[in-house]
């Protein structure tokens, strides 16, 4: 799984049946002190997350073993909203009281 923060929202009229009813999020990756690194990646919202909270999210064959995402083709999906992370002793992020 890989940490980010989500950045924004991806709003699709038509789509492939077989991804109807899927909430898609636009989420970039972020480094251990929740700097935003890489590219933005679309993954599919199986925790109700929303703009600004920080999450993991797996790719690959992984992403269709959520039982939202369960035989869809989808290649990213949210999995879990982080309330905080500590290295080493440190706490380096903690959800605030706005989200």
């Amino acid at each position: 799984m890989i940490l980010a923060k989500v950045i924004g929202t991806v709003v699709s009229t038509r789509k492939e049946e077989s991804v109807r009813g899927l909430k898609f999020l636009m989420v970039r990756p972020v480094d251990l002190d929740g700097n935003e690194t890489g590219s933005i990646v679309v993954a599919a919202d199986a925790v109700g997350a929303g703009p600004g909270e920080m999450i993991l999210y797996a790719t690959g064959s992984s992403a269709r073993q959520t039982i939202m995402t369960d035989r869809r083709p989808c290649d990213a999906v949210i999995m879990a909203i982080v309330d905080n992370w500590e290295v080493g002793g440190e706490i380096k992020y903690k959800k605030d009281a706005l989200h």
